[in-house]
């Protein structure tokens, strides 16, 4: 059993050293552990920080690609290299590394493919009440989206056995937390959530600089992820907000000509048609994306299957 532990980096010289040095050189049930570092185009010596607490295996992106692109990388290197179980952290050491047995243990007893690591939101000194009521709702909003039980939908912390990892597929460049919770919950990737310990602060987020704008990301991703897996159901409910107004007017206006009631009433019928119309055409939206949908789920168990190879070219996408 190969476990990688993969710490995606950007300017982390001064902080990597603390995070490499803390995590567990063995674990029960694990052969072997690896390291892996990957520098998302950082200015700083975030590589000569790697190689001087030994990891073996670094991956340099040429440039910052964001943090979604340094995590796919990752995963896509780590099946590349046999691993079975592949955990990721934060580079700043925010997370206790100790409980990485902990995070890997329901994978190693074949209860899930997916553990996330719930942060004690309540208890983190750093986050003020409004970060921890947003945080609060947003897990919630991505619970209700995924059909899943995460606690903590946005925690870094996450181990994925190796059939999970080879599913996993990122579009967007700014995070992959709540992307792939949504498309493992909707593909069915068995998933837990584990209460985990974290440490003290030791530099602010460098993804959540503005929550406004945080939200808003996060709430087009949800709503992209849904659209790419459950494209039918969202053009049926549009549908459905078009086709009621227009049927009701459609419906009124046969009344109105039954009754013989005096009066123009020509433009209730063409705003019904407007709407009908609309409404049909949404649902048409809806059946070709249901068929583009199905192509994607075949293309992406192709995918599945050549990472699972061990097929993929890492270097030739690293330099994309």
């Amino acid at each position: 059993m190969k476990l990688f532990i993969q710490i995606p980096c950007y300017n982390e010289e001064k902080f990597l050293p603390e995070t490499i040095n803390a995590l567990p050189k063995k674990i029960p049930g694990v052969d072997k552990i690896e390291y892996l570092v990957i520098d998302d185009g950082s200015s700083d010596d975030t590589v000569g920080a790697a190689k001087k607490c030994g990891v073996k295996h670094i991956l340099q992106l040429p440039k910052h690609a964001g943090l979604a692109r340094a995590f796919i990388t990752g995963i896509e290197y780590c099946l590349h290299n046999n691993a079975d179980i592949i955990v990721n952290t934060d580079a700043d050491n925010q997370y206790h590394a100790d409980d990485i047995e902990k995070l890997i243990r329901p994978i190693l007893e074949n209860k899930a493919d997916l553990v996330i690591g719930a942060r004690p939101i309540d208890k983190i000194k750093n986050f003020s009440s409004m970060k921890k009521i947003l945080q609060k709702f947003g897990s919630l909003v991505v619970r209700i989206v995924s059909n899943s039980k995460i606690g903590d939908t946005t925690s870094g912390f996450r181990a994925f056995s190796r059939l999970a990892a080879s599913k996993i597929n990122v579009f967007s460049n700014y995070t992959y937390t709540i992307e792939t919770i949504i498309q493992a919950g909707l593909s069915g990737i068995p998933m837990l959530s584990i209460p985990i310990r974290v440490n003290k602060q030791a530099r602010p987020s460098r993804l959540i600089k503005n929550i406004p704008n945080y939200i808003l990301k996060s709430i087009f991703t949800m709503f992209r992820i849904f659209l790419y897996y459950k494209p039918l159901r969202f053009f049926v409910i549009v549908s459905i907000i078009f086709n009621i107004p227009g049927l009701a007017l459609g419906i009124r206006y046969l009344y109105i000509l039954a009754k013989d009631i005096p009066g123009e009433h020509i433009q209730s019928l063409i705003l019904a048609a407007i709407l009908i119309i609309t409404g049909f055409l949404f649902f048409i939206l809806g059946l070709i994306g249901d068929l583009i949908s199905v192509n994607r789920r075949l293309l992406m168990e192709i995918k599945s299957d050549q990472r699972l190879s061990g097929s993929e070219d890492i270097d030739k996408k690293i330099k994309q």
